[in-house]
C-alpha cells in the first residue's frame, strides 16, 4: 500500500505516505463547492506532473553531473466544464543552469518520457516549455 487517504469532511481529505508519515491536505476548490485553502486534487495533478519532470531530468542531469537545483517550474491547470476533468497542464521551466544545446535537447527529452506524463490521458493538452540559463 502506498498511502492511506481520510475524509475529513467538508470536502477535505487527508493523505499519508505510509513510507514517510508525509501528510498532504486537499480541499475542494472553490469553484467547486470547497473553500480552496489547499491544493485540489486536480491542483495535485497538475503539480505532479511537474514534480515527476524534474525528477527525471534531475536523475539524468545528475549523470551528466549537471547541477539543476534552484530550477523552478510555474504550473497552470485549466479545468474544463463539462465534463468537469483537466483540459490542460502548462508547465513552464525556467531551469537556473547554463549547458550546451545537446544537454538541453537530452534533459527536454527526458522530462517528457516522465511515468506522469506518460500516464496523463491524451485528451489533457500538455503544454511545456523551457527556458535555459
Amino acid at each position: 500500500m502506498t498511502s492511506k487517504v481520510t475524509y475529513l469532511g467538508d470536502l477535505r481529505t487527508s493523505s499519508i505516505h505510509l513510507q514517510s508519515g508525509t501528510e498532504i491536505i486537499s480541499d475542494a476548490p472553490i469553484d467547486n463547492n470547497g473553500k480552496g485553502e489547499a491544493f485540489s486534487p486536480t491542483d495535485t495533478v497538475a503539480n505532479a506532473l511537474a514534480s515527476c519532470m524534474f525528477t527525471i531530468m534531475g536523475i539524468k542531469a545528475r549523470d551528466m553531473q549537471v547541477d539543476l537545483a534552484s530550477s523552478t517550474a510555474s504550473v497552470t491547470k485549466v479545468m474544463k466544464a463539462a465534463p468537469r476533468m483537466i483540459a490542460a497542464i502548462e508547465i513552464e521551466f525556467d531551469m537556473n543552469v547554463m549547458v550546451d544545446d545537446k544537454t538541453k535537447t537530452i534533459l527536454e527529452r527526458a522530462a517528457m518520457t516522465c511515468p506522469v506524463f506518460l500516464s496523463l490521458h491524451s485528451d489533457i493538452e500538455k503544454k511545456i516549455s523551457f527556458n535555459w540559463g
